[in-house]
């Protein structure tokens, strides 16, 4: 059995394997097609985060990265609120 610890699989994994991970992560699919499970999902996610804090992946270019920025309008009660749309 290998030695492999998660932290050094994200020290060895290439930009090839970023994306593929990245692809399923959104698609919920691995490339052949196969759906993955919640703990894949989970797994991948983390690995693909983890990856872009270690190789310093511009901000943009990161999972879950949202263009512009949010504004919020105080309500009655002087806490803000966030107006959902359909």
């Amino acid at each position: 059995m290998s030695d492999m610890t998660f932290a050094r699989m994200i020290e060895q994994m290439t930009p090839e394997i970023y994306r593929s991970l990245k692809q399923a992560v959104a698609l919920r699919k691995w490339p052949d097609g196969r759906f993955l499970t919640p703990e894949q999902t989970e797994l991948c996610l983390e690995a693909v985060m983890r990856y872009e804090l270690e190789h310093n992946v511009p901000e943009s270019e990161r999972v879950g990265y949202l263009e512009g920025t949010c504004s919020s309008q105080s309500s009655a009660g002087g806490e803000d609120s966030i107006k959902w749309m359909n």
